[in-house]
């Protein structure tokens, strides 16, 4: 049987939960590698997938006997199968995050069970990265670290946000990547003052500040890193709190080990910019895996003990309203010592000269 299942089932019934109705597309793919539309039941006897016909031959080149799957075309069922699908279970687990209440009310209806929560049962699972995820996570990274030598030489003066951020969506697709992981965020001049500011039309202009932050998919696998740069030469603004963020950054990598609590590396990212005069408007990491942000999430208020194969990002930022701001952001492997980065990206001052001649570092 698909050992992920097996897991889940074993998990359920830990909980006196005799199936579970999984609709989250990333915990099907996570369990089943299947990416269609659809459902996954876990019943007594079965697993489940509910599709239509559109996606049924897709789904049936993925699955192996081994999975140990039945798909389903939907358009077959009948009222009887959906009430027999769950015959004789007491207690459905079900996502109560993922789940709306309109569906929730349609589950009910449909399989007439009694439909108990599952306090993200998979996700919790899904912390921990085995050695093909990892890899996956890797060859994201590594894409993500090539994009970024490439957008060295790219970005010129006179091109707009948006221009940046097109460009890196088509180089990292046409270089390997399946997807993007998200929105490219490119923000230059006084637009990188916002943490999570869109593209626009602003052009690139001499002396500029840009945040770069962005990420691929490799079989469903995220990367994510964020790089601040300047164009032409550094002001002197910037360097005192690009210092700052990328000290913090460091500092936080080489503290990252199996064991460590995430509570405590946020507070010391906290208290170290409070220090310096300077408030944190974000969380400063998260997990990745086949979700862009997934547990753990790192917070000054909540206990979580970080493991051993689990991947999160490090994402100290700074910004000053309506002036600028820095984000440096690495995707990392926790291990028994010090944080494996695996987003590889140069972090010192990064200085892309425009067409202008005989323009110096300060």
């Amino acid at each position: 049987m698909n050992e992920k299942i097996k897991w889940l089932r074993e998990k359920l019934k830990a909980q006196n939960l005799q199936g579970m109705i999984v609709s989250n597309p990333i915990n099907i793919k996570y369990l089943t590698g299947i990416e269609a539309e659809g459902v996954l039941l876990i019943t007594l006897k079965e697993n489940i997938f509910i599709t239509d016909s559109r996606y049924v031959e897709a789904v049936n080149m993925v699955l192996t006997i081994e999975d140990e799957i039945i798909v389903n075309d939907k358009k077959y069922l009948t009222k009887e199968d959906y009430d027999g699908f769950f015959m004789f279970c007491e207690n459905v687990g079900f996502e109560e995050k993922y789940v709306t209440h309109y569906d929730y009310t349609n589950m009910m209806h449909m399989y007439r069970v009694n439909l108990m929560e599952t306090e993200d049962i998979i996700e919790k699972q899904r912390i921990i990265k085995d050695e093909y995820e990892i890899s996956c996570i890797k060859k994201a990274c590594k894409i993500t670290d090539d994009c970024f030598e490439h957008l060295k030489t790219f970005i010129k003066k006179g091109m707009t946000e948006k221009e940046i951020a097109f460009e890196i969506e088509r180089y990292m697709i046409t270089n390997g990547a399946d997807d993007i992981s998200f929105d490219p965020i490119v923000a230059s001049g006084h637009n990188s003052s916002m943490p999570h500011a869109v593209p626009t039309e602003r052009k690139i202009k001499e002396g500029d500040i840009i945040i770069l932050d962005f990420g691929c998919k490799y079989k469903g696998y995220c990367s994510d890193m964020t790089r601040t740069v300047f164009i032409d030469y550094v002001e002197d603004a910037y360097k005192e709190v690009y210092d700052l963020v990328l000290k913090n950054n460091e500092m936080t990598i080489n503290d990252i080990s199996e064991g460590k609590n995430i509570k405590v590396l946020t507070r010391n990212i906290n208290d170290d910019l409070k220090l310096n005069n300077y408030v944190a408007m974000h969380s400063p990491g998260h997990g990745v895996g086949l979700d862009i942000h997934e547990m753990p999430y790192f917070s000054p208020n909540v206990d979580n003990i970080l493991k051993a194969n689990m991947v999160v990002t490090v994402e100290p930022g700074i910004y000053v309203p309506g002036r600028f701001g820095v984000r440096i952001e690495d995707t990392v492997l926790v291990t028994k010592g010090a944080g494996s980065r695996l987003t590889l990206s140069t972090k010192g001052y990064t200085v892309i000269k425009s067409n202008l001649e005989n323009k110096k570092l300060s």
